[in-house]
């Protein structure tokens, strides 16, 4: 039995974080596949049992680990985000959630033919919409700042606020006479409500006070949070049900927002611990599934998903961005995004079991409904989110770079990627660089590229990549270290040092560098000494008539490749540990001398050598 237990756990976190490296490599969404993996190793192989395998645990587990993405989630939330939108925010967590409960109530009457508790309670849980989904997506699609902001604020928020309206719908249902349920549903509101911020606001402060005061050691610090977010959690949850959601988001926010301790490396292990929550949680809840659900619940579930697809979200989002700035092409976009998650699949299984024990036997349905509502909102929303925001011109494309150093040199490299439609934004501590940037045309933020200004003051919106171009490896070696964090390791780059270029090793450790920009030889000094001797950066589009041959036949080893751009438009910035053989319909970008200079250096040379 133990070995079954080991090899079903084992089981859930290979096929998750295979599933997830696999929709990497492949550029698809990692919920489809999660969901396709999980499919297959329950209800079609009989591999994975969650409920054999777990028992009871099952929804404890769950609603622990929703927690700490819950949490995660609120940390990755700032106020400044959202200030030009946050009444959009507001009323999709507030009207959006009342509308498509009513929609949603209405349907299952209808359409589904249930009685009206258990509608009202099923339109409750179909208003649940939770990061669980929205942030892989978002991961994905790509959305620009704006869209990216509205939804990822939506499906945070909407995960407490919509799991205490099932809560009090459930309540209500078991209390069944109309004017006690309604004291009950309004006095459990404002206990849910009043115990999950005071929890919630509490357990941020008890951290912010424990890492000002140092009274955890470093090594402690994930640890301790992870601590308290599990027992704020459940303290909530203890003093009125289902609070805890709630109390975790706020706890989360509220450390997000204060100025008093820095929490990003928080942050960044509990992003890591989320992609692992996820891909475990999207495993168990496909394996879950049954293969004859969809047969089960016949064919007025289309109907259903029909209404809160096409009627429902489209009219939240219209009545939620009445005299907004969101453009006619991101209402579209919104319009067809709100993919229910893992709390909805919690809720349901709970509430059904409990209801069934209350005497409604229609409840046994209220689990498959809720399954499909997930399953193929999550398929069809992954599958064509994606296109859909292309077209519409609503994804940003990471192509573009962050530059550090805005030094003449820096700026004729950004000027090159600029004319060629590519983002950029330079970064410097010196004014004089910074005006010159801006005098010609070039996006410019004047401070250190390590502030927290930057990412607050400016729009990073199609960047994603970073170049560190200054003569100091100290700070080329931060910045890649910070930046690593938001565009991964593989995208930031840094001049490699001049003790490298000779052969002597490496000053800094390989784990704190980035990857060594243009060559092993193009140290800030020697890229320096090429454009103070005359070397330009020139555009070559390679062609039959001039092929890369050509290329090095003219201008000779003297030229420094940059950058590659495919016939794709994809941007490729050339490395060390990048050898890239250009072709035929590609762009070059390259550092060469002129090429009469480069001429007569080549038959000097030659006639040294006869010589």
């Amino acid at each position: 039995m133990a070995e079954q237990i080991l090899i079903g756990i084992t089981g859930i976190v290979i096929l998750g974080v295979g599933a997830q490296w696999l929709a990497w490599r492949l550029r698809v969404p990692s919920i489809l596949l999660l969901l396709i993996f999980g499919f297959i190793a329950g209800p079609v192989t009989g591999f994975l049992k969650p409920d054999a395998l777990l028992g009871d645990l099952l929804v404890p587990v769950v609603s622990i680990s929703v927690a700490v993405i819950l949490f995660e989630g609120g940390l990755s939330l700032r106020f400044s985000e959202i200030r030009k939108v946050s009444s959009v925010v507001r009323n999709l967590t507030t009207v959006g959630v009342l509308v498509t409960w009513l929609i949603g109530t209405a349907a299952a009457r209808f359409i589904l033919g249930l009685d009206l508790p258990l509608a009202v309670l099923l339109g409750a849980i179909s208003a649940l919409t939770g990061p669980t989904v929205i942030i892989p997506l978002l991961r994905h699609v790509r959305p620009t700042s704006r869209l990216g902001s509205i939804l990822k604020w939506e499906g945070i928020l909407n995960d407490p606020i919509g799991a205490t309206l099932a809560v009090l719908v459930f309540q209500a249902i078991l209390v069944g006479e109309l004017r006690e349920a309604t004291t009950v549903a309004v006095t459990g509101f404002f206990k849910t409500v009043s115990i999950g911020v005071l929890v919630g606001a509490g357990g941020a402060g008890l951290i912010v006070l424990l890492l000002r005061r140092y009274w955890i050691p470093d090594f402690l610090h994930n640890a301790v949070s992870l601590m308290m977010v599990v027992g704020a959690f459940t303290l909530s949850n203890f003093l009125q049900t289902e609070s805890g959601l709630l109390a975790v988001t706020l706890m989360g926010i509220t450390l997000a927002n204060q100025k008093l301790v820095t929490v990003g490396h928080i942050l960044e292990f509990k992003e890591n611990l989320r992609v692992l929550l996820i891909s475990c949680l999207f495993i168990l809840l496909a394996a879950r599934l049954q293969a004859g659900y969809m047969i089960r619940v016949g064919p007025s579930i289309i109907a259903f998903l029909g209404v809160l697809m096409l009627v429902a979200r489209p009219l939240v989002v219209a009545l939620s961005t009445i005299r907004s700035a969101v453009t006619l092409r991101e209402k579209t976009f919104l319009s067809w995004v709100a993919p229910r998650g893992i709390v909805a699949a919690a809720v349901a299984s709970v509430f059904a079991l409990r209801l069934a024990e209350a005497g409604y036997p229609e409840a046994e349905r209220l689990v498959p409904l809720t399954f499909m509502v997930i399953t193929v909102t999550v398929a069809v929303y992954g599958l064509t989110a994606s296109p859909l925001a292309r077209w519409l011109g609503v994804a940003s494309s990471p192509q573009g770079v962050l530059i550090v150093g805005a030094h003449a040199w820096a700026r004729d490299i950004a000027a090159a990627l600029h004319a060629q439609n590519y983002s950029v934004m330079l970064v410097d501590t010196n004014w004089a660089n910074i005006s010159a940037a801006r005098m010609a045309g070039l996006p410019a933020f004047y401070g250190s590229i390590l502030s927290d200004d930057l990412s607050r003051e400016t729009e990073l919106e199609g960047i994603g990549r970073l170049l560190a171009l200054t003569p100091n490896d100290e700070v080329n070696s931060l910045a890649a270290l910070q930046f690593a964090k938001l565009f991964g390791r593989s995208e930031v780059y840094q001049l490699p040092t001049e003790d490298q270029k000779e052969g002597h090793g490496e000053a800094t450790s390989r784990r704190l560098r980035g990857r060594d920009l243009f060559g092993k030889e193009a140290s800030y000094s020697y890229v320096d000494a090429r454009f103070a001797s005359g070397a330009t950066v020139k555009k070559i589009t390679l062609s039959e008539e001039f092929d890369y041959a050509a290329f090095q036949n003219l201008y000779g080893d003297s030229a420094l490749n940059l950058f590659l751009i495919t016939e794709a438009k994809e941007l490729i910035v050339l490395a060390a540990d990048n050898p890239v053989e250009p072709q035929k319909g590609q762009t070059l970008i390259s550092l060469v001398q002129p090429v009469e200079e480069t001429a007569a250096s080549n038959e000097q040379a030659s006639k040294q050598q006869d010589s």
